[in-house]
């Protein structure tokens, strides 16, 4: 419909031109230039809108050639608009909306179930430490990563709820976010903190079935997990304060295979998942610079700006040199350092290729870091068996 009143339209305005303006149609229409259709729109409108002023022409017509004319009207532009984060994909349906009952679908779209890389980043300093943990020529606690994998899906879920009920006046101005089921008014806020309440219901129900030492630990980590969401509204370093959140795995895995810490093992390894979060969710959040400029709120994105890759670069080598001096103080086999080079090439790449000013290109990397996790978990793995 929009198509045919904007030929409509065109055809009209042309004429109108044409003949009060004296301007041949065939100028019209740049014939060389490689966007005939949005060329021709707004050489259109500007033209419309000299004679209108000089004719007196009724507002309301002036607003609907304006209106029309911003209307993609190829299947390109609109995919190029959609690559670039400018158009939001509609209609698309995931594993939730085919599978899952209807009563639960809201739900289960609050937890993110249907995007799992948030899982997966949260899971993998957890892995790696319970790897580390294990006995010299010996494999990972099987049920305790079970058990952990099973607790990143929950708290995942938990933060991404918790993160939605402090952000649902936001949300609403961003784009990437003004779908999600608070923020659109789907759920209330109500129906989120039972939600909310649930989760960690169930995430207790794991945590009581480690020890006493990892019980305490596990608890203290809530205290970042529900203030994250607010960082955003007073720093530019909101990403540090995730990593601090995300990594906590790295010493809770630890401590659930050893009942203690060891600082020497431990303290690198959270550092380097630190730093490792500095990268990725920097590069996340080049999705929605511009939103976040607009409504106020503060990133790594905003504050690196054009210098982003030279920060990332630095927290990128401090991550693998932090992976590096926790091998050697857990005096890990030789093949670990194989994985951690193809775990440096693999960050390097995210780095160097990334097109911050293409969103899509930057979900792209940030998605791609649940094969870095996936990396360096083999060669911890198969450094611990051949240690």
């Amino acid at each position: 419909m929009a198509s045919f009143l904007l030929r409509r339209a065109s055809c009209s305005a042309t004429r109108i031109l044409s003949s009060s303006l004296a301007l041949p149609t065939a100028t019209i229409i740049p014939k060389s230039n490689p966007s005939p259709n949005f060329i021709y729109h707004h050489y259109l409108l500007h033209h419309f809108t000299q004679f209108s002023r000089q004719n007196k022409i009724p507002s309301p017509y002036l607003t609907f050639i304006k209106e029309i004319s911003n209307i993609p009207s190829t299947k390109e532009e609109k995919e190029h608009k959609r690559n670039n984060g400018e158009l939001p994909k509609r209609g698309e349906k995931s594993w939730i909306d085919v599978y899952l009952p209807r009563q639960v679908r809201l739900y289960a779209h609050l937890a993110r179930l249907d995007k799992p890389i948030g899982t997966w980043l949260l899971a993998w300093p957890c892995m790696w430490s319970i790897s580390l943990a294990a006995e010299p020529g010996s494999v990972p606690n099987f049920k305790m990563m079970a058990l952990f994998g099973c607790g990143a899906l929950l708290l995942r879920g938990a933060g991404c709820t918790i993160n939605d009920l402090l952000d649902r006046d936001i949300d609403t101005k961003v784009e990437r976010t003004k779908l999600r089921p608070v923020a659109s008014g789907l759920l209330t806020p109500f129906q989120g903190l039972c939600f909310l309440g649930f989760q960690l219901f169930l995430g207790l129900g794991i945590l009581l079935q480690l020890n006493n030492y990892s019980r305490i630990l596990g608890a203290s980590s809530l205290l970042l997990v529900f203030s994250y969401p607010l960082m955003k509204r007073f720093t530019f370093w909101p990403q540090a304060y995730l990593g601090l959140a995300f990594n906590w795995g790295a010493l809770l895995g630890w401590s659930a295979v050893k009942g203690s810490l060891d600082p020497a093992i431990v303290v690198p390894l959270y550092a380097s998942g630190v730093f490792w979060t500095l990268v990725y969710d920097t590069i996340y959040a080049h999705q929605d610079k511009e939103d976040d400029l607009k409504v106020g709120v503060k990133s790594t994105a905003l504050r690196f700006g054009d210098s982003t890759k030279e920060w990332i670069t630095g927290f990128g080598t401090a991550c693998i040199s932090s992976l590096a001096l926790c091998g050697f103080n857990a005096d890990i086999g030789w093949s670990f350092y194989a994985f951690l080079a193809a775990a440096s090439g693999h960050l390097a790449w995210q780095i160097w290729t990334v097109d911050l000013s293409c969103r899509a290109d930057c979900n792209r990397k940030f998605v791609s870091n649940k094969w870095f996790g996936a990396i360096v978990f083999s060669g911890i793995l198969f450094g611990r068996l051949w240690s």
